[in-house]
């Protein structure tokens, strides 16, 4: 089962949206939000749109925009996943 990890995450705002500055995403950021370590709701729909080629779903932009942290994102997404694999 394929899953979304923490690290997948860091890589991919840091892709979609560069690194926010005086914000350490290597540090504990799972129950930050999104809005503290410098990601508005743009960069979070580029991430999605990332994580939706990267991994073959569809996430509606809803659950994207509605995901407050780190941790909040991964566990919507993973639930997509697990959803997609089980189909």
């Amino acid at each position: 089962m394929a899953q979304l990890t923490i690290d997948d995450l860091r890589r991919i705002l840091r892709e979609a949206a560069g690194d926010v500055q005086d914000i350490d995403l290597d540090g504990d950021v799972m129950d930050l939000e999104f809005e503290a370590i410098g990601y508005d709701s743009l960069a979070l729909l580029e991430a999605g749109s990332r994580i939706e080629r990267a991994h073959g779903i569809t996430l509606d932009d809803g659950l994207i925009t509605e995901a407050a942290t780190p941790r909040d994102l991964l566990t919507a997404v993973n639930e997509v996943l697990a959803e997609a694999d089980a189909a």
